[in-house]
């Protein structure tokens, strides 16, 4: 039965994460939940059974994530869907961001999902099944807005990474959905969520005006549904021919739409120069 699938989840003490939680034990899964403070993960689940193993983990540190996956195996012996959702989102203008800063957003959201990928690994293409659900963002997908180069750059970094890894793993009959959300009325643009630069700079009055909209106005005002988000993840580990790319949101539909036309038109435009380089 579906429902005697184990899920490892990252990130899980708020947002889709949590969401996606809630009704995977609400539904009977045999769920593993990480998050850096245990009792914050356990506070906000409200669970306390046999089906939920709640982790303290931090994934940029290898070892942490090892032991993570090696208490899931050794509690429900075994790990069927892998959902790195672990992440925060950065707001600034390029030259406002520090090395450190940029740095960091790279290390959470594009390394510790390398390190937990690592670490899943082995016991999946053993068991030669799994499904890894990484979360990017339609901003993994289109970075046309000011302020939101870093990030975005990170969530690139996760649909060309999952691409490759969709390649890899498809002889082992593991699958790979990368999953691009909008807009949905969460924490993430609450100020543990979200970060801004220390040093702003005036001058960016665009890059201003995105961050101002993004902490104010915007915040609990995504007209996107969590629990609908999570509903959506669940159907589509469910289904036989699983989406490599599943976008999340009427906003990330049409703005998934507007790249496509915006690269196509490129291309056609240019065509005649872009065949003119070879021999």
């Amino acid at each position: 039965m579906e429902n005697q699938k184990v899920w490892f989840i990252t990130g899980a003490s708020k947002g889709l994460g949590l969401s996606l939680v809630k009704r995977l034990l609400n539904g009977g899964y045999k769920v593993a939940a990480t998050s850096r403070n245990i009792s914050d993960l356990e506070n906000a689940v409200g669970v306390n059974n046999d089906q939920f193993l709640p982790l303290a983990v931090n994934i940029t540190n290898e070892a942490s994530v090892q032991e993570a996956i090696e208490k899931t195996i050794s509690t429900f012996g075994k790990i069927d869907v892998v959902v790195n959702n672990a992440g925060y989102g950065l707001l600034g203008g390029l030259e406002e961001l520090t090395d450190a800063e940029a740095r960091d957003n790279f290390e959470v959201n594009v390394f510790g999902s390398l390190n937990v990928i690592r670490k899943a690994l082995p016991y999946l293409r053993e068991q030669k099944s799994g499904h890894f659900l990484n979360i990017s963002s339609i901003g993994g997908f289109t970075g046309n807005f000011p302020g939101g180069g870093i990030y975005s750059s990170t969530k690139f970094a996760v649909n060309g990474f999952s691409e490759a890894l969709a390649a890899e793993v498809e002889p082992f009959g593991i699958k790979v959905t990368i999953v691009q959300p909008g807009y949905f009325r969460t924490s993430f643009l609450s100020p543990g969520s979200l970060v801004v630069p220390k040093h702003q700079i005036d001058a960016y009055q665009a890059v201003r005006d995105t961050v101002n909209l993004h902490q104010g106005p915007l915040d609990q005002q995504q007209a996107g549904d969590p629990e609908k988000a999570a509903e959506a993840m669940i159907k589509i580990v469910a289904d036989p021919n699983p989406p490599l790319n599943l976008f999340l949101g009427a906003d990330a539909y049409q703005l998934a739409n507007q790249k496509i036309a915006a690269v196509q038109k490129d291309l056609e435009t240019w065509k005649e120069l872009t065949t003119s380089t070879g021999f």
